[in-house]
């Protein structure tokens, strides 16, 4: 019996990987984050038991685990976007770890990557950004020491800032000083999603587009040079001469 953390990818029931699509037919058990995974990411399972865990706690959680690990029937554990990327494994793994029960970890498309697709654009250019932050902006959990956004900003990476629509201003004043008011920024709400939305602006003027609109949670922002640039030198991996 194994437990299989699956990430669903960001939204688009297509984004799911192979893998993840064979466990969740496969799988007797199946376990999801149902306010964050379409319900169309569950088709053609065979399942005997769905539960939805959008509303259960931690404890209610694993006892389900357990149950399944005492019957001898593997899970699929399916979570929104890249699991390992504030999916909240990390303390579910922890009670399998004490309890002896098999885990495995199925990768997903991550909200970043989508929204880069949406976008149209690469997060790393040349001569533009070579390193991309992923990180989320402090509220109810607290930054560790170092990484806090301004002193991740201290490097002007492109950065993916999860978890923080609602203080956009407040983020915007953090970045400003090092990016420059005209770094372009692009909010995006429901990355590949139906109602999927995107807006793009600068440091200087993204607030303003965005408090008009209702995007206050379930968004990403993107912030870097590479939404914007043009001026760049082609990379090295196609170049004639094979440098």
């Amino acid at each position: 019996m194994t437990v299989y953390f699956i990430g669903a990818g960001p939204g688009d029931p297509e984004l799911i990987t192979v893998k993840g699509q064979r466990l969740v037919r496969r799988c007797p058990v199946i376990l999801y984050a149902g306010s964050l995974v379409p319900a169309a990411v569950l088709d053609g399972h065979r399942a005997e038991q769905v539960v939805n865990t959008a509303d259960l706690d931690l404890d209610a959680i694993v006892a389900l685990l357990d149950d399944a690990h005492r019957r001898g029937l593997d899970v699929a554990r399916v979570h929104s976007g890249d699991p390992s990327l504030y999916g909240a494994i990390g303390e579910q793994i922890r009670r399998l770890r004490a309890l002896g029960i098999p885990y495995e970890i199925v990768p997903g498309v991550t909200a970043a990557a989508a929204c880069a697709a949406t976008l149209g654009c690469e997060l790393t250019l040349p001569d533009v950004s070579q390193t991309v932050i992923l990180t989320r902006y402090a509220t109810k959990t607290s930054m560790p020491e170092g990484e806090a956004l301004a002193d991740l900003a201290r490097h002007r990476a492109t950065l993916a800032i999860h978890l923080g629509v609602r203080h956009l201003a407040r983020i915007v004043d953090e970045l400003v000083a090092h990016y420059g008011a005209d770094c372009p920024v692009a909010v995006v709400y429901r990355a590949s999603w139906p109602d999927e939305e995107s807006i793009r602006g600068t440091l200087a003027d993204i607030v303003g587009k965005v408090q008009p609109t209702d995007q206050s949670r379930t968004a990403l922002i993107l912030v870097g040079r590479v939404l914007d640039a043009d001026g760049f030198a082609d990379s090295t991996l196609y170049a004639k001469d094979g440098a």
